[in-house]
């Protein structure tokens, strides 16, 4: 008797892993640049960040979760946690734009990459 197989196998090729893997990376790219800037003693986060009115620590705390965000993925199993965890500060970013600094029109990269992220986020298998 024939072996009936009622799942189908799933073969990915590498136009799939391609397609996968692109976005992912350029996200984390993104951030893991934009977040280590975070840390330097001179550039306009310090600025941005004193307009806030937060402190350093809080230019650390967000450098700390866009880096930790983009790390994350790196690792399949947790894609979603680390696009999680940058939209928060991608939706923080918006916020603050709008209501804290007046700049409304400054809020339009973050939203461009919280729509990244949630591309990135939603595709992960």
């Amino acid at each position: 008797m024939p072996e009936l197989r009622l799942v189908a196998e799933e073969t990915r090729g590498a136009g799939d892993v391609l397609a996968a893997w692109l976005p992912r990376v350029a996200v984390a790219l993104i951030f893991l640049s934009v977040g280590w800037e975070k840390f330097g003693e001179h550039g306009p986060w310090i600025r941005i960040f004193a307009r806030i009115g937060l402190g350093d620590w809080f230019r650390y705390f967000t450098g700390t979760m866009q880096v930790g965000g983009a790390l994350l993925l790196f690792v399949p199993r947790l894609v979603r946690l680390g696009a999680a965890v940058l939209a928060c500060t991608m939706i923080g970013a918006i916020v603050t734009n709008i209501f804290i600094l007046n700049s409304g029109l400054s809020a339009i990269i973050p939203s461009a990459l919280l729509a990244a992220i949630v591309f990135v986020g939603l595709s992960a298998r």
